[in-house]
């Protein structure tokens, strides 16, 4: 039998950590972080890291690997992972894989994607483009031509974006439609999925907007205004990298920068929190060997342990 590995998904504000933080007081395991955003150092309080308490109570991976200024890919991600989960099984140990970046568990359960590779010179011409009508235009662009891709970026996405039409010029196709069919590759180990979904979006909304609070502080000089403002001091920082793209730090860059103040900044980092939980859910959704597990219930590390048993017991 192939050894087991699961995985915890589900949106922003879910309890994803906590729930993983439990099963690890129950059962020797090891925690994967599958959250592209928990690569980054220096990136603490905008992207809700683990507290060092919660990171010393189990062994954790894939967070603080890289600095901002570089790039990590689902390619990478799935490289890591598989060599990771191998290494936690040879140890006797359960791997928990935790977060929200669903490319990554895509990437990973199906394998990397066999489209057109990067034209240099086409993606500046996409770049110029969105230099005269902006990223969310070229979003529009995207969703009139591929509306399943598009459903699931987010609209200053700029990088997947720039690919995603990119793919369509090079191609003739929607990648939505490429990838459609493909086969998926066997995994060499068993992956159990839960998904913590909400019973009630509106309550997950309070949770957003409660941790959104919590991240901004009582002041400038404290919070995620404090954090990225550290890093903009660095120097070798700018909007455009997919580290300042996360969701909090590019609307905390434009309040440094003036272009909104501390009102807007809370409002357009629920706002824009709010609209990645939407996206996770959306990738959710096109994952039917998930088991389902309502977040706002309680005992939720309870009812996947007794899952993690059944599944253990076969």
């Amino acid at each position: 039998m192939k050894p087991l590995a699961v995985a915890i998904m589900g949106p922003t504000a879910s309890g994803k950590t906590a729930a993983a933080l439990a099963i690890a007081r129950e059962l020797p395991a090891e925690i994967i972080s599958v959250d592209s955003a928990l690569v980054y150092r220096g990136m603490d309080i905008g992207t809700a890291k683990p507290s060092a308490e919660e990171l010393a109570s189990a062994p954790h991976h894939l967070i603080d690997i890289i600095d901002p200024t570089e790039s990590y890919s689902v390619a990478q991600f799935r490289i890591d992972t598989l060599r990771l989960v191998a290494e936690i099984n040879a140890r006797g140990k359960l791997a928990l894989l935790v977060g929200g970046t669903m490319m990554y568990y895509k990437g990973l359960s199906e394998g990397l994607d066999d489209l057109p590779t990067a034209d240099v010179a086409l993606r500046a011409e996409i770049e110029a483009e969105a230099a005269r009508i902006g990223w969310p235009g070229m979003h529009d662009k995207l969703r009139a031509l591929d509306p399943v891709t598009a459903e699931r970026l987010a609209p200053n996405d700029a990088q997947r974006i720039n690919r995603a039409l990119e793919i369509i010029a090079l191609s003739g196709r929607p990648m939505s439609e490429l990838l459609l069919g493909r086969p998926k590759l066997a995994l060499p180990f068993e992956l159990l999925s839960f998904g913590l979904e909400p019973s009630d979006r509106s309550v997950l909304h309070r949770r957003i907007a409660n941790r959104f609070d919590q991240m901004l502080g009582a002041s400038d000089e404290s919070g995620i205004v404090a954090e990225v403002a550290r890093l903009r001091a660095r120097g070798d920082l700018h909007p455009a990298l997919p580290s300042m793209r996360c969701v909090g730090y590019r609307q905390t860059w434009d309040y440094l920068d003036g272009v909104i103040d501390r009102a807007g900044l809370r409002e357009t980092g629920i706002i824009a929190t709010r609209q990645l939980a939407k996206r996770q859910l959306t990738w959710l959704r096109s994952m039917p060997d998930r088991l389902v597990i309502d977040c706002l219930a309680d005992n939720t590390a309870g009812k996947m342990l007794a899952h993690i048993a059944a599944r253990k017991s076969l």
